[in-house]
C-alpha cells in the first residue's frame, strides 16, 4: 500500500511584516525544527481521520476553556476539509481529470499554535502536497502560496497573507514583493516577486515563543485592514515604511551586514507598537530580549519573536531570560 507522507514547516517572519497582506514587501525565514505532518494512503473511503486538537468529550468544562485557550475553537479538519474542496475546484477550472480512488488522510502538528508560526497554513500545504502526490497533479510553485491562501481566505474566511504560504512553499528565507506591479496569473491564481536568497551566509537567528499565552491571528488583525482601506494615513505609511525596511533587509543580508540587520529588526518592531495595541506579555517578550542585547519582533501575529544573538553567552542569556517569563527559545533550523 503506498503511503504518502508531506511535511510543511513553520516559519518566522523576519522583516516586513505585517505588509504582505497590503502589496509591501517581507523576509521569512523557514524553521524546520517544528512541522506540520499529512498523511494519506489509499483507502476504500474517503477518510479523515481525528486527532487530539479535534476532540469534542472533556474531562470537566475547566478542560473545555483550556483546550480553547491553547487550540481556538477549531482543529485541523476543517484544515483539511477546505484543502481538499478547493483542490477539486482547482482540478475542474484547469481540465484535470482525477482518478477515483479514495484515501484516508491523518495530520499531526508539533507547531506551535496561536502564536503566529503559522500552523493552520502548514497543515494546509501539508495537505496540498499530499494531494498533489497522490492524484499525480502538480501545481506551480509559485502558484502553490496562492492556493494555499485561497483556502483560507475564501473557503475559511480567515484574516491571511501571503507571507507566510510563501516560505512554507519555498522553505529556506526568501524576500517577497507584494508590489501590484509585479503581480502576474499563473493558473488562476495571482502571484507575486518570491526571491530565494542566498542561505550559504546565515546570521544566528533565534526564535522564542510562548509556551502558555497565545492570541488569535483572526483577533490580532481586526481593524488594520479598515483603516487601511479607509486611507488611514497612519496605517498606508506605516505599511510603507515596513516594505521599506524588508527591501533594506535583502541588501543587509546580501552584504552579510549583522548590524544593520539587527537595526532593522528592531525597527520593525518599533513600527509595529505604533499602529497596533499589543498585549503587555507580547511586548515584554521582545524587552526581555533585547536587555539579553539581542534584537527582537514579531516573528508573526504575536506570540513569538525572532532576532539575532552574538555568542553563545547571549543565547545563554536569552534562554535563562526568556524561560524566566514563560517563553522557549530555539535556533531555528533553516536548511
Amino acid at each position: 500500500m503506498q503511503i504518502i507522507r508531506k511535511r510543511a514547516y513553520a516559519r518566522a517572519g523576519l522583516l516586513g511584516n505585517p505588509s504582505d497582506g497590503y502589496n509591501g514587501k517581507t523576509i521569512s525565514i523557514i524553521v524546520r525544527n517544528f512541522w506540520a505532518e499529512v498523511v494519506i494512503y489509499e483507502w476504500d473511503s474517503l477518510e479523515i481521520v481525528l486527532t487530539e486538537n479535534d476532540r469534542a468529550r472533556f474531562r470537566s468544562i475547566h478542560d473545555l476553556a483550556k483546550d480553547v485557550q491553547l487550540h481556538g475553537y477549531y482543529g485541523g479538519i476543517r484544515l483539511i476539509k477546505a484543502t481538499i474542496k478547493r483542490f477539486v475546484d482547482y482540478c475542474q477550472a484547469q481540465g484535470i481529470r482525477l482518478h477515483d480512488r479514495n484515501f484516508s488522510v491523518r495530520y499531526s502538528s508539533s507547531i506551535p499554535q496561536q502564536v503566529g508560526m503559522a500552523g493552520s497554513s502548514g497543515i494546509i500545504t501539508a495537505t496540498m502536497r499530499a494531494l498533489m502526490e497522490f492524484y499525480a497533479v502538480e501545481i506551480p510553485l509559485a502558484a502553490q502560496p496562492s492556493f494555499v491562501l485561497s483556502v483560507e481566505t475564501e473557503e475559511l474566511g480567515i484574516a491571511a497573507g501571503l507571507q507566510d504560504r510563501v516560505i512554507q512553499c519555498y522553505e529556506g528565507m526568501v524576500y517577497m514583493n507584494f508590489d501590484k506591479a509585479c503581480a502576474r496569473s499563473i493558473s488562476g491564481f495571482t502571484c507575486y516577486e518570491y526571491e530565494p536568497l542566498e542561505s550559504g551566509w546565515l546570521p544566528p537567528f533565534y526564535v522564542a515563543y510562548h509556551a502558555a499565552l497565545s492570541e488569535p491571528t483572526e483577533r490580532f488583525h481586526n481593524d488594520i485592514r479598515g483603516r487601511y482601506n479607509r486611507g488611514d494615513a497612519q496605517i498606508v505609511n506605516a505599511m510603507r515604511q515596513f516594505a521599506d525596511l524588508a527591501a533594506q533587509g535583502r541588501e543587509a543580508i546580501r552584504n552579510q551586514d549583522v548590524e544593520g540587520l539587527n537595526l532593522l529588526i528592531n525597527a520593525n518592531f518599533d513600527l509595529r507598537r505604533t499602529i497596533y495595541q499589543l498585549p503587555a506579555w507580547q511586548v515584554e517578550m521582545v524587552e526581555t530580549a533585547r536587555a539579553c542585547g539581542a534584537s527582537a519582533k514579531f516573528a508573526g501575529s504575536g506570540g513569538a519573536i525572532v532576532g539575532l544573538y552574538a555568542d553563545e553567552a547571549m543565547l545563554t542569556r536569552l534562554r535563562d531570560s526568556l524561560t524566566a517569563i514563560g517563553s522557549k527559545v530555539i535556533v531555528p533550523q533553516i536548511l
